[in-house]
């Protein structure tokens, strides 16, 4: 195994342990209907594409740039 074979690895190891850590944090894998930030809806298709979110994309955005 080559050392691009073991970055792989691991890194398929990390992204299957942050699913699963993010998968126990979310009450039944389901998204919330609704932005826990602003409180405006969270359009149907952000939840289909990312279940388990609990922000909508300009929320997140913010959140993920250290805005909130």
């Amino acid at each position: 195994m080559d050392q691009f074979d073991k970055a792989t690895e691991l890194e398929e190891q990390h992204r299957e342990q942050a699913l699963a850590a993010q998968a126990r944090r979310q009450p039944n894998g389901h998204s919330y209907s609704h932005c826990e930030d602003c409180g405006e809806p969270i359009p149907e298709g952000r939840r289909k594409a990312m279940p388990g979110c609990h922000r909508c994309i300009p929320c997140q955005q913010l959140h993920e740039q250290g805005g909130a």
